[in-house]
């Protein structure tokens, strides 16, 4: 099955009752669980944008700190969760301020952990 273009699902979308969008939100949240994310985001937390950036810098900032194991191959693994959930999150918000923000943070907690990032694993 070819999917429809965003342009073609749009229109179709603007014709579609409310009960019938709700229905396919639902069962579009079925699938993934970065489609549920999303739409919790867009439904709770859109409209405070600033409140969900400090809400994920309390959670990262938590496992950067957790990170005080400093074997260079397990920071390294968990560095890279952490960019990755991180990612998932600006991604959620399609701001690029967010996203400077969030990484800025991130930057400044791993400097601040002391986490030997430098360093290669095994040398």
């Amino acid at each position: 099955m070819k999917a429809a273009t965003i342009h073609e699902l749009k229109l179709e979308l603007t014709n579609t009752p409310a009960e019938q969008l709700a229905d396919l939100c639902i069962r579009l949240a079925k699938f993934k669980k970065e489609n549920k994310e999303l739409l919790t985001y867009l439904l709770f937390e859109s409209f405070d944008e600033q409140a969900y950036i400090e809400k994920y810098k309390n959670r990262n900032a938590a496992a950067v700190s957790g990170d005080q194991h400093f074997q260079p191959l397990f920071c390294k693994k968990s560095l890279r969760k952490i960019i990755r959930i991180l990612n998932k999150y600006v991604r959620y918000t399609g701001s690029a301020e967010a996203e400077v923000k969030l990484l800025l943070f991130f930057c400044s907690t791993l400097v601040d952990s002391g986490i030997p990032v430098e360093k290669k694993p095994g040398y």
